[in-house]
């Protein structure tokens, strides 16, 4: 088994949470969200892949003549993506509209959000 893609999936989370931590600007968190989510993509492509593993198509080869790689895991990661580009859209609508309201998308200037 190949460290090197979990390492990767671990090294851009913690790249994309460093950005979150040290962040003074609203877009530029929501990008270190999106940074955080894509590690979830490599770490979930890591975890369904079969060495010498084709695409898991079956209609003209009977099941186990060879390695093929996990659907599901596939299908995950795809839905994965649509939600973090989901997310994120949302969350950069919540900014343009904090951004009208108060005039500045620095976290320190919104002292009227604190409770």
């Amino acid at each position: 088994m190949n460290l090197l893609p979990f390492l990767c999936a671990g090294w851009l989370f913690l790249v994309g949470c460093y950005a979150l931590a040290t962040s003074r600007n609203l877009i530029h968190a929501v990008g270190a969200l999106a940074v955080c989510q894509s590690s979830t993509y490599v770490l979930l492509l890591a975890v369904g892949y079969r060495s010498g593993g084709t695409a898991p198509v079956f209609s003209d080869v009977p099941p186990g003549a060879r390695p093929v790689v996990d659907p599901v895991v596939q299908a995950l990661t795809l839905t994965d993506v649509v939600v973090g580009a989901t997310v994120t859209a949302l969350l950069l609508a919540l900014v343009v509209q904090i951004a009208k309201r108060h005039g500045t998308v620095d976290p320190d200037e919104l002292r009227e959000l604190r409770g």
